[in-house]
């Protein structure tokens, strides 16, 4: 890891800048892959399976054999940690579900808001390096909270052109039986064009490589919203001498095993305790399976000596990081000094691997620092809020004469006489 030591302010953007392609690059690649399955549907899809996942697909949709023998191709323990995963994750979305509004703003004038589930959603979970079942919980659990009507799951399958049970086993436990063998871009073209086996969605969620996060940010122009712009993970570590280093260094590396895109930051008060986490950093890398994945992250990766506490909040700001771990001796005021952030971790016992598994927050969180402006995915992420008003013939004489004056001095004089000629028959018929 690079070591900067009170980095000038001007220079955060570049020092700090994420490893990733310039979108023009890549939309270069994706757009032909776009249209190609808007053409093509499902040929298209097999086509790009045979591609990029050397496979050869027959048939694009899971059968409902495989997924009911899913659960006995995986181990017990893992089946009852899912569980226990679902419960919790299930518990803090079902407490974020607001209750319709109402209201009366002044005599004769109603108003009301309330929550109605995206009929059709598409989740897209990451199967390659990392078959990504907790994607799963994390998507289909407040898809299923918020009573969406359609819920596609699309994932790649692996070179047997069979989906890791593991998903297929979580994704029947949340209840999702519509199961794509595709990924990449590929797939998030068959959920916004829609293709024989592929329903066209409503909105697509899900994090993934470039080229999928690409694929999102164009299907937005086809009418097809998303959840956020998701692209390689990160994590943003402040630590100072209360933090055990072996700790920080966990941290760091269940990162930067993402992805060889994936970046980690280290931010800390001296030089003294960036060193010792380097050296633990480089003890459990040895260890790792996924060693040469790590270290090629860790290369875009860079450790940042702040002495000062406000300037180091600053800068953590400015990043944005998608996943915050906070694990300093003035932990309250760290933690009230930030206000961006996708998630954050508070202490020395609360890893970032938490969150992405099961203490019952969500793992789909804004990168590349969009948590400047996004939250991560909740339960919001699968309603509309329509709002609804209700206004009496008291109502409108009351209100009437407002709308009208600002109607028009805007010179939109339809908008006062669709209150004008209410008034006009009010009036006549008292």
């Amino acid at each position: 890891m690079k070591i900067l030591v009170n980095p000038d302010i001007h220079t955060w953007s570049k020092e700090l800048a994420r490893p990733v392609q310039k979108m023009k690059d890549i939309e270069k690649i994706v757009k032909p892959i776009m249209k190609k399955v808007k053409r093509q549907g499902d040929k298209a899809l097999r086509k790009f399976a045979l591609e990029y996942d050397h496979v050869e697909i027959e048939q694009l949709l899971v059968t409902q054999e495989a997924l009911d023998k899913a659960g006995q191709k995986i181990d017990t323990r893992l089946k009852e940690a899912i569980q226990t995963a679902k419960i919790n994750i299930e518990k803090f979305h079902k407490l974020q579900e607001a209750p319709p509004l109402s209201t009366e703003i002044m005599d004769g004038v109603t108003c009301m808001r309330r929550s109605v589930p995206i009929q059709k959603v598409g989740l897209y979970i990451p199967g390659g390096t990392a078959p990504l079942f907790s994607t799963v919980l994390m998507l289909g659990i407040p898809a299923k909270l918020a009573g969406c009507q359609e819920i596609v799951l699309c994932t790649p399958p692996d070179t047997k052109g069979e989906i890791h049970p593991a998903i297929l086993f979580t994704a029947k436990m949340v209840g999702i039986d519509k199961i794509v063998k595709a990924g990449g871009a590929q797939a998030i073209a068959a959920m916004t064009y829609g293709t024989d086996s592929v329903p066209k969605v409503d909105k697509i969620f899900g994090p993934g490589n470039q080229y999928v996060t690409a694929a999102k940010q164009l299907a937005t122009k086809q009418g097809v919203a998303i959840d956020m712009p998701a692209g390689p993970s990160e994590v943003l570590v402040y630590a100072d001498e209360t933090a055990i280093p072996e700790f920080v260094a966990a941290d760091l590396l269940s990162q930067a095993e993402h992805g060889v895109d994936s970046q980690v930051v280290l931010v800390c008060p001296t030089e003294k305790f960036v060193k010792k986490v380097i050296k633990s950093v480089n003890l459990q890398l040895e260890n790792l399976p996924r060693q040469k994945i790590a270290k090629k992250a860790l290369e875009n990766s860079v450790a940042v000596v702040m002495s000062s506490t406000e300037k180091a909040l600053d800068l953590i700001n400015a990043y944005a990081p998608e996943h915050l771990i906070i694990s300093v001796k003035e932990e309250d005021k760290a933690v009230s000094g930030i206000i961006n952030a996708g998630s954050v971790f508070i202490g020395n016992y609360t890893p970032e691997s938490a969150g992405d598994y099961a203490s019952g927050t969500n793992h789909t969180l804004p990168t590349n620092g969009y948590a400047r402006s996004y939250s991560g995915v909740s339960l919001d992420s699968f309603v509309k809020k329509i709002t609804y008003q209700k206004i009496t013939a008291a109502g409108i004489k009351a209100l009437g004469p407002t709308i009208e004056i600002m109607a028009e001095n805007e010179n939109l004089l339809a908008h006062k006489n669709a209150v004008s000629i209410r008034l006009q028959y009010l009036s006549k018929n008292k």
